[in-house]
């Protein structure tokens, strides 16, 4: 059965800034791909998707993940892929985690999407919008607080 888990990022935690947060998504890439997942990172837009993919390039050598933006790289794909609304993901991803506000339908076809819920109320109406979409289409829903010290 597919899963969406929703992790939930209080207004007082570091993932709560934009640098935080794109440091947590670094560290939820590193444990999937560590743990053997081919990943699909969806983006707000064309942009955002080269801003991460970029980001990944700036990694320590020691901590380097293989990544590719959509329609680049090897055949079979690395072991991150970063989209964005209007392209599609390989067909080789098992999970996928959503960075894009109002987007579901990329994940038809995996089995599993992790998701967020920020603080700002428009952006936690959205992922409310979005849970909804995933409990409609069956996914099996859980959510998770950040623990951060």
């Amino acid at each position: 059965m597919a899963t969406a888990t929703f992790y939930i990022v209080n207004a007082d935690s570091p993932q709560a800034s934009a640098a935080g947060f794109e440091e947590y998504v670094l560290f939820l890439i590193r444990h999937f791909v560590k743990q053997g997942a081919k990943v699909y990172l969806q983006c707000h837009d064309k942009s955002h998707a080269e801003q991460f993919a970029e980001h990944l390039w700036q990694a320590d050598p020691d901590e380097f993940i293989g990544h590719n933006l959509v329609g680049e790289g090897p055949r079979y794909g690395t072991h991150v892929e970063i989209g964005h609304p209007g392209v599609r993901a390989s067909f080789n991803r098992q999970l996928a985690i959503n960075l894009a506000d109002n987007q579901t339908t990329f994940a038809q076809n995996l089995t599993e999407v992790i998701d967020f819920v920020p603080s700002e109320e428009n952006a936690k109406q959205r992922a409310r919008a979005r849970y909804k979409h995933y409990r409609q289409a069956g996914y099996q829903l859980q959510t998770i607080e950040i623990q951060y010290p």
